[in-house]
């Protein structure tokens, strides 16, 4: 019979060898145990006794975060500690793919009531995430001479199916101090998982992901930059892709609560081993969750109201048959006409003009003898280079401050005229929205389906930003396509490493027309995949990215996807829209020019009959 005693000599010396084998890399290593246990660690070794469940999970965070990743366990309920486990890599820091579990028998519980629980801690949820577990159990009914034999047991971990099964990987004899076989003892290294089901939560967002393509366009009937990422990921470890969709919550959120929705919900409560589709490296994600390397920097910006010619919107009006807006369109218009005399000078223009007119009319009553008879009507015809009364070239003073205003006048009025002749037949726009504090001066709404694209900024302090995240508006898909025609709202989308834009699917060729990319990008972002914490994918799939980037393998998919399932005509009218109106078209001046300057005229000539009539009324009254 094999008595306590020996059973801990033997496994002392069992954990000794796997420490000189395969802990002897770890920086930092917990031994949680029953008693003493005599080993020889080279590096930092933290031990503690189980002696209150309740303390565990807090020693083990303690300790997880100084950097003890690597675990030596001995408890009589082995599943507390895996439970355990599983809230310190969600509640703390530090992560790591390759974390390593050895777990001995316990000596307060039977050898075979041990084992057995020892081996149901491999049909536990929290184990099926961890790849490098080892337990160590004692063999019954089959010692000779006095000999020891333990079996060094794992769970299967790879393959499409039973990954929770026990696989006995080697025996070790305590007469011979030797292993039977010699294998590794730790062999899910993820060179290859041997078809493992691996869960991707997704939705369709081009040109990240696509879904549901015809699979005569592509075999897999799904494509994008993330797609082939992780298709890429599993041909190289051999693993099988399952796309959890999300079109319904997109990017979703996690909940204070440790629940989530969406793609980032699926990923926090282990729906999904990996989460793709424009994933950004956001702050209040990466507390709860694993992130890969970046492997696309995007630019976030938008594609706002193009700036008009006034005369436009009853050309549109007519074109969109909305016929109950053309008289306030047409109002609209003629005010327009009626302003653009003004626009040759700006404001400051025409407040030196003003000031200039007072100075001159100063300065020839001065002259006269401060004879203000006339003076203001002579200072206003000369600055427009009309004709004065002869009377006023008498005296030499008032002759030299006439010549004066003269020349004054003659400068003015050849370069007012030769604005108003470009301002007459040379289109004039709106202002355009080019930087975020044209956006919110305006206060113009800025939206898409989901808040995931202010995330980023939410943290900012400074008030600017604060204006802009309280501008933005979700809508959905169907109402964003009715607004992109409305010219009150701007639409976000992404500028990718390669020229090409993510645009939502509800920017139309029509719309695309009457939008105009801003000249200023709200924030840019680092596309990243995510994962639970101390994920056993995070390592793989970040060197997987680092050789993507060395080949350029991502620029290359970018340009591919875009070609094959973006519209291009949006993608061209985007990337030009600052440029349609570059070479402007000349045209005649035409009555529509005109029209509102008329109109005010005729106002101002009827208001003079009519008063001209109450005079002559008035005059034969008193007469009489």
């Amino acid at each position: 019979m094999i008595s306590v005693e020996n059973v801990v000599f033997s496994i002392e010396i069992i954990l000794q060898l796997l420490i000189d084998k395969y802990l002897i890399s770890s920086s930092c290593m917990t031994l949680i145990s029953e008693g003493p246990l005599k080993l020889k660690f080279n590096n930092s070794l933290i031990h503690f006794y189980n002696n209150d469940t309740e303390e565990l999970f807090n020693m083990m965070l303690e300790a997880s975060q100084m950097g003890c990743s690597d675990y030596i366990v001995q408890m009589d309920d082995p599943q507390s500690f895996m439970m355990n486990f599983d809230k310190v890599i969600h509640m703390g820091n530090v992560r790591r793919s390759d974390r390593k579990i050895v777990m001995i028998p316990s000596t307060k519980l039977p050898l075979n009531d041990s084992n057995y629980e020892l081996l149901k801690v491999l049909s536990m949820k929290e184990t099926s995430f961890v790849a490098n577990i080892l337990l160590v159990l004692p063999q019954f009914g089959r010692f000779e001479n006095q000999c020891e034999k333990y079996d060094l047991v794992t769970h299967q971990f790879v393959g499409r199916d039973n990954n929770d099964l026990p696989v006995y990987l080697d025996v070790w004899d305590s007469c011979t101090l030797q292993f039977a076989y010699n294998v590794d003892l730790f062999p899910h290294n993820m060179l290859n998982l041997y078809g493992k089901v691996v869960t991707v939560a997704a939705f369709t967002y081009k040109p990240y992901v696509i879904l549901d393509i015809d699979k005569s366009i592509v075999p897999q009937g799904q494509d994008g930059i993330d797609v082939r990422i992780v298709e890429e990921f599993c041909r190289w470890i051999n693993c099988t892709i399952e796309i959890i969709r999300e079109d319904e919550e997109e990017w979703g959120e996690i909940y204070a609560n440790q629940t989530g929705i969406g793609v980032l919900g699926s990923v926090f409560e282990d729906r999904a081993d990996l989460g793709i589709t424009a994933l950004y490296s956001w702050y209040e994600e990466y507390v709860e969750m694993d992130f890969s390397a970046p492997y696309i920097r995007t630019g976030i910006t938008c594609i706002a109201p193009s700036p008009r010619f006034y005369s436009e919107y009853f050309i549109i009006a007519v074109k969109k048959n909305l016929y109950s807006l053309i008289p306030f369109v047409i109002i609209f218009r003629l005010l327009a006409s009626w302003t653009m005399p003004l626009l040759p000078f700006s404001l400051y223009m025409w407040i030196g003009i003003f000031f200039t007119f007072l100075y001159s009319s100063l300065a020839l009553s001065i002259a006269r003898g401060f004879k203000l008879d006339k003076v203001f009507f002579t200072t206003f015809a000369i600055l427009i280079t009309q004709s004065v009364s002869s009377t006023f070239f008498q005296p030499w003073r008032i002759r030299s401050v006439l010549g004066w205003m003269m020349i004054t006048g003659l400068v003015l009025d050849n370069a007012y005229g030769g604005g108003l002749a470009s301002t007459f037949t040379v289109p004039k726009y709106e202002p355009t929205v080019d930087t975020i504090r044209d956006m919110v001066d305006r206060k113009l709404e800025w939206g898409a389906t989901h808040t995931a694209w202010t995330f980023s900024l939410t943290l900012s302090q400074e008030p600017l930003i604060k204006q802009l995240i309280s501008q933005f508006k979700t809508y959905s898909a169907e109402e964003l396509v009715e607004k992109s025609f409305t010219r009150n709202l701007a639409f976000s989308i992404e500028i990718l490493p390669a020229g090409y834009f993510a645009i939502g699917e509800y920017i139309t060729k029509e719309a695309s027309l009457d939008l105009t990319i801003m000249l200023e990008q709200f924030y840019f972002e680092q596309c990243v995949i995510m994962m639970r914490k101390s994920s056993v994918f995070t390592d793989k799939i970040n060197k997987l990215i680092g050789r993507l980037h060395e080949s350029g393998l991502l620029l290359a998919w970018e340009t591919q996807i875009a070609l094959q399932h973006l519209d291009y005509e949006v993608q061209l009218e985007v990337k030009l829209s600052r440029s349609k109106r570059d070479v402007e078209n000349i045209e005649p001046l035409a009555i529509r020019h005109v029209v509102g300057i008329f109109i005010i005229y005729g106002i101002g000539v009827t208001i003079s009959f009519v008063v001209f009539l109450a005079e002559i009324t008035c005059c034969k009254k008193k007469v009489q």
